[in-house]
């Protein structure tokens, strides 16, 4: 299918990241330059949005609630990682993209302000996720929503850390998960695959350069055979993990490893909602605002996390 037509503005608009040394650019100077939230007009109403500090073991780190209007003690919840590459995003980026996912499914939302690298190497932002899902499990009574019912959500970089979470929950026996909704998520650090190679060149806004200097700062010094929560495409066994939505874009470097982490879900037996958004970018499920066809697929979304945590 060809590209979306809405997108292409937005693609115009980043151009100038096409060309970007990606891996010779200091975190601090990608941060500045991406940090930065789409303009979408009024922000959704909430019952109630409140930043919170999470006290794990040795840290504490940011967070964000976001309880639905009608929502309140009955309200499951779902904590969401942001996207970046482990190495830029903020709860500003993805402040947008929690409402829609809090308003469309009725659940509240916890978005995680994990550490980030390089400054943070792997496995802490992925401890941090984990931790906080603990934390949560253990708070609601204090968040004021139900936490006996849970799920992860993240997109790219934020979908590898959901399903990092819900692999190592299964592992340590609990807090038990209903749902993981990954988004176009990072699965493996495979820069042959054919994905990458028909849309990493920059012109689709994620590049395979970003990438590459992504899983550079995430891993530091470990291989990434040494990671077994990073690349989790390569992990042995999935059978027993909680039901996944998984969604990937046709025109993302990502896409055949979404897709490959998805028919390996699948294989292993767990219960699945897979798609491919046709004519999609890298990134568009945040762009609703900007690209109309885009507010279906976070529809879908919402759907599959209502109907988990009911």
């Amino acid at each position: 299918m060809s590209l979306n037509p809405a997108l292409q503005p937005i693609l115009e608009a980043m151009a100038p990241l096409a060309g970007l040394d990606w891996e010779n650019t200091p975190p601090a100077a990608l941060r500045a330059m991406m940090d930065n939230p789409m303009a979408g007009g009024e922000p959704l109403a909430m019952d109630r949005v409140e930043d919170l500090m999470l006290q794990l073991a040795g840290r504490s780190i940011p967070a964000r609630l976001y309880v639905p209007v009608g929502g309140g003690a009955h309200s499951p919840l779902t904590l969401f990682f942001h996207g970046g590459g482990w190495v830029i995003g903020t709860l500003e980026t993805h402040d947008a993209t929690c409402r829609e996912l809090a308003v469309a499914s009725g659940s509240a939302v916890l978005s995680i302000g994990y550490r980030l690298a390089p400054e943070a190497v792997y496995p802490a932002p992925l401890d941090d996720c984990y931790d906080a899902l603990r934390w949560a499990s253990a708070n609601g009574a204090a968040l004021g929503v139900d936490t006996t019912r849970l799920a992860v959500a993240g997109d790219s970089a934020g979908g590898n850390l959901a399903a990092a979470v819900a692999i190592k929950v299964r592992d340590a026996g609990g807090p038990a998960l209903r749902h993981q909704l990954l988004i176009y998520p990072v699965t493996d650090a495979d820069f042959a695959n054919a994905s990458y190679a028909a849309n990493g060149g920059g012109a689709y806004f994620l590049s395979t350069s970003a990438m590459r200097a992504f899983w550079k700062h995430y891993l530091g010094d470990t291989p990434v055979d040494a990671a077994p929560l990073a690349a989790v495409l390569r992990t042995p066994d999935l059978a027993g993990l909680a039901p996944a939505t998984v969604i990937t874009a046709e025109f993302d470097p990502l896409r055949d490893e979404g897709n490959a982490y998805a028919a390996r879900l699948a294989d292993a037996g767990v219960p699945l909602d897979h798609a491919q958004a046709s004519g999609m970018i890298h990134g568009f499920f945040s762009m609703t605002a900007a690209v109309p066809d885009a507010k279906p697929w976070v529809d879908r979304a919402a759907r599959n996390l209502a109907a988990a945590l009911a």
